[in-house]
């Protein structure tokens, strides 16, 4: 074959040509360009997700942080109120159960307590089940007194 054969020069074109057909493609091409900058946005958010993750964990830290040196206070004033109740004698089971029980009896035993009126023990309070529900004598003697009006 020869170097300058027709057959040559089509070959060479045709690659040639293919070659610029490609580059000419992916420059112009609108899909090619979308990709891209789809893919620099999942880039950047990723990125953005990256630091909020570094900045909740410094968060989490922090509160971790916090609850440890409320536990540690809470202990150190639960030591202090033993350490009190031991100069007191009041006990070491010194609870607020305790401390209610014990404002409790000072005004009087828990069998003295009269229950309040409001609560549902049987004498009519507002939270019996049939308070609102009966009416007095009194008003279903004055409705009946009255004529029906028209």
């Amino acid at each position: 074959m020869e170097a300058s054969s027709p057959f040559t020069f089509a070959i060479i074109g045709l690659i040639i040509g293919f070659a610029i057909g490609l580059v000419c493609y992916r420059l112009f091409s609108k899909g090619q360009r979308d990709h891209a900058t789809l893919k620099q946005a999942l880039l950047e958010r990723e990125h953005q997700i990256a630091e909020l993750k570094k900045g909740m964990g410094s968060h989490l830290s922090g509160i971790q942080q916090h609850l440890i040196n409320l536990r540690h206070e809470a202990d150190q004033l639960e030591q202090h109120i033993e350490k009190e109740a031991a100069e007191w004698k009041l006990g070491t089971s010194f609870t607020a159960t305790t401390t209610q029980n014990s404002s409790m009896t000072t005004t009087g035993s828990e069998s003295d307590v009269n229950t309040p009126r409001d609560y549902a023990d049987g004498k009519s309070g507002t939270l019996s089940e049939d308070f609102g529900l009966k009416d007095s004598q009194k008003d279903t003697d004055s409705n009946k007194a009255q004529p029906p009006r028209y």
